[in-house]
């Protein structure tokens, strides 16, 4: 069923007469409400539901243009009217619905691009007082953003999709905006982006993808009231010797929470993060430079030393292999309570695993979501296994373990955890499909585990 179809369905009287009259006594706010679900090129055509509806959709708060919906089935070759036809629906929908405030205004050109008419339709929602604005612009050439938009005094949201550098007018001043995301673009000079950053005063969701630091060495991000950020680092592609660089300080003193993914080709460093509650970071593997790799994600931990819950992929660690000594300058996480780890245990990370395990004294809670390589250990008296981290034996409570694919290096990790673990709780093995699916080396590594002498009686070992 289409968007004008659910509808007329939503409003369709159940008995036998179609009484227009029932869509005509909907209130406003109802009819708004049923609108705000509908692209806008649709919300035009409900016209012909009513006549009272005729008039109620130029003022819809919710606005929505994408160009992908009228260059649908656009050949490789521009068709001119449709263009035209894209300009004059936007301006006619502007023009027609009058002073009343805008709430949601989305505009996403990936195809058509005329500045002019993009600059004028971006400074017209903002003069409607818009609170969350979502721009998806892919230019052909350099593109300045009205400057009345980095002075609303009504945005709450802000999204903005454009490659190519932001510029930056001398003032910035966002009083009410708690949610900015940007993507794809590049930024050119310290002193504007600095500007940005400090003109969000009550900020609380901070949101970078692929953005470029261009000829920027140091940039601070501060502020008090941020409570998520976002970073996903674009893939480096340049020559192993290209300095790129970028330092990253970050203040956030009430930040819950931190995501970093990508290729840390920047140095962040995050300071004064006593809130933090939840940490996701993960690299890839570091073909190039990584020594430097390696030293940005230790400087990126370093920072994270108060988090409760931290999520690392298996280049993570890796890295800390090629970091060297300065793994030395790694914090102790005094108030981690779980550890997830988004990898395969292999031989050659097991040890810097370890060592970063053993940098968490109060660990409860162990997840492992990828099993061990083959080759991890042969013996149960192996030196990593005898040196196992201290947290593991006195604090973990809970341990789970996926896709187990029953093999000697897993059974030896498992039967050291459960001989000295002394408050283990319970421990979650859930088996890969080859192992599970064999009743014959699933009883028999069933039989293994139940046998082993546990360090806590209490322990419930489970399988699926």
């Amino acid at each position: 069923m289409s968007d004008i179809g659910q509808t007329r369905y939503m409003i369709q009287d159940t008995g036998d007469n179609a009484n227009a009259d029932d869509i005509n006594r909907l209130p406003d706010c109802i009819i708004h409400h049923i609108l705000s679900f509908i692209p806008t090129k649709d919300v035009v055509k409900t016209a012909i539901l009513s006549k009272t509806w005729n008039n109620v959709w130029t003022s819809v708060s919710n606005l929505d243009f994408d160009d992908a919906l009228l260059y649908a089935n656009e050949t490789d070759n521009r068709d001119p009217p449709e263009e035209t036809c894209f300009i004059d629906f936007v301006e006619r929908v502007l023009l027609l619905r009058g002073a009343s405030n805008i709430n949601k205004f989305r505009l996403s050109c990936r195809v058509f691009f005329n500045a002019p008419c993009i600059h004028s339709w971006i400074s017209s929602a903002i003069a409607h007082n818009v609170e969350n604005l979502d721009l998806c612009l892919f230019v052909d050439d350099p593109f300045v953003l009205p400057g009345s938009l980095f002075c609303s005094q009504t945005l709450t949201n802000l999204k903005v999709e454009m490659n190519c550098a932001l510029e930056f007018p001398s003032f910035i001043h966002f009083p009410c905006l708690k949610t900015l995301h940007l993507s794809l673009v590049t930024f050119t000079n310290d002193g504007s982006t600095q500007k940005l950053f400090s003109g969000c005063p009550v900020l609380e969701e901070l949101t970078l993808v692929d953005c470029e630091w261009l000829n920027i060495k140091n940039i601070t991000i501060s502020s008090p009231t941020l409570k998520w950020l976002t970073i996903d680092d674009l893939p480096y592609f340049g020559p192993p010797d290209e300095p790129k660089d970028c330092k990253i300080k970050i203040y956030a003193s009430n930040l819950e929470y931190f995501k970093y993914t990508g290729y840390p080709s920047n140095d962040i460093i995050v300071c004064d993060v006593s809130s933090l509650v939840k940490a996701y970071i993960s690299v890839p593997v570091p073909h190039e430079k990584q020594k430097e790799v390696g030293s940005h994600v230790v400087n990126l931990l370093k920072g994270l030393s108060k988090v409760v819950f931290l999520n690392v992929s298996d280049h993570t660690i890796e890295s800390l292999v090629f970091a060297g000594n300065m793994v030395v300058n790694l914090p102790v996480f005094k108030n981690l309570t779980c550890l997830e780890m988004t990898m395969e245990i292999r031989k050659s990370t097991v040890e810097a695993l370890m060592k970063f395990i053993n940098m968490c004294p109060n660990l409860q809670c162990l997840y492992i979501s990828e099993g061990l390589n083959h080759d991890v250990c042969d013996v149960e008296n192996d030196l990593i296994w005898s040196s196992l981290p201290k947290c593991i034996s006195s604090c973990l409570k809970m341990l789970t373990f996926k896709n187990i694919n029953g093999n000697d290096s897993e059974i030896c990790f498992l039967k050291c955890i459960l001989h000295h673990a002394s408050v283990l709780e319970k421990m979650d093995i859930l088996c890969c499909e080859s192992l599970y699916g064999d009743p014959n080396r699933m009883k028999a590594f069933k039989t293994v585990l139940q046998t082993v002498s546990k360090g806590s009686k209490s322990c419930v070992v489970t399988f699926s």
